[in-house]
């Protein structure tokens, strides 16, 4: 069975506890959680969860199955199943002294991102986009030193006026 990315958007009641049995299923299923992201929905008193995770089709069926049965999920989607818009956000503190960094902006310019703080010895870049972007510029910046990496987790929905 092939194995895959899955992106998966949980709609759940916003109540404690919801949190820690979803992922506790994905560990007890074996599943490892890449990113997960929870925020307010379009609804009131709703929660989004977006879960990557990597599994193949048949054991993520099971997943869903098994999601349906916690009470507080009120629905569940395969994201990754239709074309979807899928953004992280990444803070990313770099050593860098004066003389180089012209350098840095070179590259925080080529990437569409932006320098959210300056300060002596040190610049914080903030950069969205898909997790290859963000990847990709982490790597370049790897050079000058990373003192401190933070991300987001991927937040996603379907493209188009198609809402599930």
């Amino acid at each position: 069975m092939k194995m895959k990315r899955h992106t998966i958007s949980v709609l759940v009641n916003n109540q404690p506890g919801v949190l820690q049995r979803v992922s506790g299923l994905f560990g007890r299923r074996g599943f490892n959680i890449e990113s997960i992201t929870v925020g307010e929905s379009e609804e009131i008193g709703l929660s989004r969860m977006v879960i990557v995770t990597t599994g193949d089709d048949k054991t993520l069926e099971q997943v869903s199955k098994q999601l349906y049965k916690i009470v507080d999920v009120i629905k569940v989607i395969d994201l990754s199943a239709n074309p979807m818009v899928a953004r992280e956000l990444a803070l990313i503190k770099i050593s860098a002294e004066p003389a180089i960094r012209p350098e840095i902006l070179g590259i925080v310019e080529t990437f569409r991102a932006a320098v959210v703080d300056i300060g002596p010895t040190t610049l914080v870049v903030q950069v969205v986009g898909d997790s290859d972007k963000i990847d990709a510029m982490t790597e370049l910046l790897k050079s000058y030193g990373i003192r401190e990496l933070s991300r987001t987790g991927v937040t996603a929905m379907i493209r188009g006026s198609v809402s599930k």
